[in-house]
């Protein structure tokens, strides 16, 4: 399965606390954190909850073409 890559890129104050409580449930702790999910759609859900806080780009993996 492919493996996305989340970056979060903007601050959260303001915002509601679902969306504080679904950064925290990705796995991000602080600005520029980045961390790997695999690309399943409970985790797309969540992102696109988050989608103008984050950065989502694809990871490559070594060895598969």
């Amino acid at each position: 399965m492919a493996k996305i890559a989340i970056t979060w890129k903007k601050s959260a104050i303001g915002y509601e606390s679902s969306q504080k409580r679904a950064l925290e449930g990705l796995g991000l702790r602080r600005l520029n954190h980045t961390v790997e999910h695999e690309d399943t759609p409970s985790i797309m859900g969540v992102v696109h909850k988050v989608r103008h806080l984050v950065e989502v780009t694809p990871v490559e993996i070594e060895g598969q073409e």
